[in-house]
């Protein structure tokens, strides 16, 4: 909660009104929160954190050097030869139209292919199967 001045300043030039913060007195804690502040205290004594020690700055040519070259390390592993004959192109798949007797809908206009008649009293029938 804000603590305003009584004191109002009034800007001429902006018609606003502009308020001071005061500084707020450093209240006295009752018994109870003495107690809490007592017990929270104990209790970042008891869980403390381990200090880290920081880092020591290290040069940039400490870290990088420009004597070893930034590649690859092992040796270059030949490729097996070539020992297959020439890749043809195999030939395009196209439905001949002699395994399919017609095609069903089934559920929200689902339209399945039917192979027998019976999947296709199935189907009309509303079974799956």
């Amino acid at each position: 909660m804000l603590v305003f001045n009584y004191y109002l300043e009034y800007n001429y030039t902006m018609q606003m009104i502009h308020t001071s913060l005061g500084k707020s007195k450093k209240r006295k804690m009752n018994a109870k929160q003495r107690e809490l502040q007592a017990s929270w205290e104990a209790m970042l004594k008891k869980y403390a954190t381990k200090k880290v020690a920081p880092k020591k700055e290290q040069s940039l040519s400490a870290v990088y050097s420009l004597g070893t070259p930034a590649c690859r390390e092992t040796p270059k592993i030949p490729s097996l030869p070539f020992t297959a004959g020439p890749c043809t192109k195999a030939p395009d798949k196209v439905y001949t139209g002699t395994m399919i007797k017609g095609i069903g809908t089934m559920h929200k206009s689902n339209a399945v292919p039917i192979f027998s008649d019976e999947q296709a009293v199935d189907i009309a029938r509303m079974r799956r199967g």
